[in-house]
């Protein structure tokens, strides 16, 4: 099977109309299959295909695999495909009856360009692990911490799973429809997973499901495609279990692998942490200027920080990230410190979600987007796209917004105030890549072109690509950085940089 059709779904009006709207990277929706005269009731297709699949027998199931994928949202240009990333190891552990799962994986970088951290081959595996259970999400590596912002894509990825979407089609009344798909004949089911996303199984003639067309919402591009095929079926102790899985989401490859071993009945220990459970943002100010300028403020607290600039009759952002919850927090945290003047502009870094993934909260509050010139139809188009699968603060705004462009270099100023807008050119990371330079304090904000390390950190054996690239756009622009704010990790002196790039002092 090529290709699956997104069919119209009478329970979520016509979720081909998602494929039309979905974000700037998607590619169209072809037109709904012809349906057949004579359909089962869903009921009917489910009980078949559920006995064709052995799933009475499956409350839980784990799948090891390795193969391909790619790091979502993390592409170096903002419409190129993500970046490719080779598995070693990928699996699963599916627990249906406790509405839990676990993923895991060793993965390394099979091209240099875009971002999402992951080592290039040959320098070492990156490890990851993550948990969902209910309405949590976390991450086990290197310690349990809360991950808000996975929680669709993992109730996604539990409830669409072969075995799983049958269940889901089940509970969620779903509608049957008759489809010719690539000249096979399949059964569809429709539903809708309130506030979660909405789906079309296709159950081929054997009763086996073939593929799941699908939306979910994304805090950068709102209501997202996603397209997974399940192929090649084998048995497995007993039970049918696909032997290849592929998906597309946004209408770019995440993944492609070929399952080697699945185990069906063991348990999974998937226990919410405390520290997960009683999650809450968190956003620590820290003054980063002296007593004689207008203010600065270090926005930390969290895995992604921002910078609060005051101006003269107002403020300025620097970065918005992850979801509504933190950039929210983040806002909240901006009017605590400066009440009497409100954030007008919230400036970007760069495109890749996490750095993103509150431009939509931003824009809810009728601020005035800034972000690389290459970046800005990306943005205005995936902000003009809505998110009526989970509603997020944008979707319950009637604010005006805007995005403006930065190529080279801008210059804003306010009063005693001026504040530099730079590109960051022939980065590996990112292309239309941005850092804030404040001249009177000598202050450089940047996100992912360096992250400091512990303290006293020696300098490495090996230089970091990404903070020579920094130091080279520092020295060409003329910057007298005294201290900086990365947008991950702690405030620190130049002397830090200094050491990372081998340069003492």
């Amino acid at each position: 099977m090529k290709k699956l059709f997104f069919f119209a779904l009478s329970s979520w009006a016509v979720l081909g109309a998602f494929a039309q709207t979905q974000s700037p990277t998607a590619t169209p929706a072809k037109a709904p299959a012809k349906a057949a005269a004579k359909v089962e009731s869903a009921a009917q297709v489910i009980e078949r295909a559920q006995a064709a699949m052995g799933s009475a027998a499956v409350n839980s199931l784990a799948f090891t695999a390795s193969g391909t994928g790619t790091t979502f949202g993390q592409a170096y240009t903002p419409s190129s495909p993500w970046p490719k990333i080779t598995y070693s190891n990928f699996a699963r552990h599916y627990d249906y009856a406790n509405a839990a799962m676990s993923e895991e994986a060793a993965r390394v970088r099979a091209e240099p360009k875009g971002g999402g951290a992951v080592p290039l081959m040959g320098t070492g595996e990156q490890k990851t692990s993550g948990r969902l259970s209910g309405e949590f999400a976390w991450n086990l590596t290197p310690a349990p911490s809360a991950s808000p912002r996975d929680i669709d894509g993992r109730i996604h990825d539990l409830w669409t799973s072969p075995h799983g979407v049958l269940r889901a089609a089940a509970n969620y009344n779903a509608i049957v429809k008759k489809v010719t798909v690539n000249k096979q004949v399949m059964t569809t089911l429709g539903f809708t997973v309130p506030g979660r996303f909405a789906a079309v199984v296709y159950i081929n003639a054997k009763g086996m499901v073939a593929g799941v067309d699908s939306v979910m919402p994304s805090p950068v591009l709102g209501d997202t495609a996603v397209t997974t095929w399940y192929d090649d079926y084998k048995d497995f102790s007993g039970v049918p279990f696909p032997s290849r899985i592929r998906q597309e989401m946004a209408g770019h490859p995440v993944l492609d692998v070929t399952v080697s071993n699945v185990q069906v009945g063991t348990p999974l220990d998937a226990a919410v942490p405390d520290a997960v459970r009683n999650f809450k943002e968190n956003v620590v100010a820290s003054s980063a200027a002296d007593g004689n300028s207008m203010g600065v403020w270090f926005l930390a607290g969290g895995s992604h920080n921002s910078v609060l600039i005051e101006m003269a009759d107002h403020a300025v952002l620097v970065e918005s990230p992850l979801y509504d919850g933190r950039s929210l927090a983040v806002l909240a945290k901006a009017k605590e410190l400066l009440p009497a003047k409100p954030v007008r502009y919230v400036i970007n870094s760069h495109h890749h979600f996490d750095h993103a993934g509150g431009l939509r909260t931003a824009a809810s509050a009728g601020l005035t987007l800034v972000t690389s010139q290459a970046a800005k139809p990306y943005f205005e188009k995936a902000l003009a796209n809505p998110n009526r699968l989970h509603p997020d603060a944008l979707a319950a705004s009637s604010a005006k917004w805007s995005v403006e462009g930065v190529s080279g270099k801008r210059v804003m100023t306010s009063g005693a105030r001026t504040l530099e807008i730079y590109e960051i050119k022939d980065s590996v990371h990112a292309q239309g890549f941005m850092m804030v330079y404040l001249p009177q304090e000598k202050i450089l904000i940047e996100a992912d072109a360096y992250t400091p390390g512990a303290p006293n950190t020696p300098t490495p054996a090996k230089l970091n690509d990404n903070n020579l690239n920094l130091a080279v756009n520092i020295q060409s622009n003329s910057l007298q950085v005294a201290r900086f704010l990365p947008l991950h990790g702690r405030m620190v002196d130049a002397a830090e940089f200094n050491r990372a790039i081998g340069q003492g002092q």
